[in-house]
């Protein structure tokens, strides 16, 4: 998450992005700002009661500011959860495209899972959760980007599949391995002795002795 609620001074020219009109660099400066105070929000104790009102608030900006930017609420979550993709998906897109082996690659996708995820951002996600529970559009987007995410997953395991000419079910290994995470990551946030990695290296390693 953004230390500072102060978004990046750059004189760059901001580039457009699709569906809303071109701002200038000042604009795309509040912008910045105005999603690093949702984040805040979302992350902190006030997920329930997060409103674009409090967003500007916490901002520094008018009410009608943020909604210059974000038409209402439910706009502002699902550009947060635009705004995470670098932070969890773009690293494993990254490690599964990168050239090697499949154990070269599955060896970099194991050491960014190991990583431990920052609180803030492990807080996000779950109030991103949450509010995809009351609304269908943040649903939507949250669906969309974990289809992405377990789909570096399957395309790990392709490489597998490829290195061995077929024979091997890259999906159905790769949506098992996204699952695993998932739950691993449940598990050990209720159990600090727990060895999530471990267990994840174990079962990496004997999906892919077993395929």
């Amino acid at each position: 998450m953004a230390a500072s609620l102060k978004g990046p001074q750059s004189s760059a020219a901001p580039q457009a992005r699709p569906g809303r009109p071109r701002v200038s660099a000042k604009g795309e400066q509040t912008r910045t700002r105005l999603l690093a105070a949702a984040r805040a929000l979302l992350a902190g104790e006030m997920s329930e009661r997060f409103t674009t009102r409090n967003v500007a608030a916490l901002c520094g900006v008018s009410h009608g500011m943020c909604h210059y930017h974000f038409k209402d609420r439910t706009d502002l979550i699902v550009a947060v959860i635009e705004d995470i993709r670098p932070e969890w998906i773009l690293p494993l897109e990254e490690a599964v495209s990168a050239p090697g082996t499949f154990a070269e690659r599955a060896e970099q996708v194991l050491g960014l899972l190991t990583q431990p995820e920052s609180t803030d951002l492990s807080h996000l996600h779950a109030a991103l959760h949450w509010h995809a529970l009351n609304d269908e559009r943040v649903r939507t987007s949250l669906e969309a980007e974990n289809r992405r995410w377990r789909s570096c997953f399957v395309a790990l395991f392709q490489v597998l599949a490829d290195e061995r000419e077929g024979g091997i079910d890259a999906r159905s290994l790769g949506e098992a391995v996204a699952a695993a995470v998932d739950g691993l990551a449940a598990t050990q946030t209720l159990d600090a002795e727990f060895d999530a990695a471990e267990v994840l290296r174990t079962l990496v390693r004997t999906l892919t002795a077993g395929a």
